[in-house]
């Protein structure tokens, strides 16, 4: 099983540590893993992506021109993204924030009301826990618990008290999916 994924946003939504979170989580299940990040040089505010590779082999190169998956959560990562989705692939998107459609018959587009969600848990910056939460339930290629240990080792110390809130948001993307 080999899983590559493209998460990408703006700065400062939380992408970057949404595939940390992922390669963390493989890690810790003896899997093989890469990440890879790439953002613009204003942190907040501008583009940023991430690739992660997850294997049982090794990973052979962690540059890639197409994704398995692609979970994003605005409209030019939409744009930019979309087409690179293998056929047969997933593309995950925020559909609160996203305002447009795939015509793509050849993968499978799934838009979360990622943004609404995470207002109702009273906390916009867990949109991406949801839709990797709608991400986990379509492909379980980690299991939810390794999630919950690999957040201790992705967020700072100092955010270990949301971790119970990226959890609860994490269900929340697997009950919408």
């Amino acid at each position: 099983m080999t899983e590559e994924i493209v998460f990408a946003g703006f700065g400062g939504q939380g992408v970057l540590s949404l595939g940390q979170i992922i390669a963390y989580s493989g890690m810790l299940e003896g899997k093989e893993v890469c990440w890879m990040p790439s953002y613009g040089p204003e942190m907040r505010g501008g583009t940023a992506n991430c690739i992660v590779s997850v294997s049982d082999e090794p990973i052979s190169s962690p540059i890639l021109a197409k994704f398995d998956t692609a979970i994003v959560l605005n409209r030019p990562s939409f744009e930019k993204f979309e087409p690179k989705v293998k056929e047969g692939g997933i593309l995950i998107y925020d559909s609160t924030t996203i305002n447009i459609k795939s015509d793509r018959k050849d993968i499978k587009v799934i838009g979360i009301k990622a943004f609404d969600e995470a207002i109702k848990l009273k906390n916009n910056k867990v949109m991406g826990m949801i839709l990797l939460g709608t991400y986990l339930k379509h492909k379980p290629i980690v299991k939810t618990d390794t999630v919950e240990k690999a957040l201790e080792k992705v967020l700072p110390e100092r955010h270990h008290h949301l971790i119970p809130l990226n959890i609860e948001a994490i269900k929340t993307g697997m009950n919408l999916a």
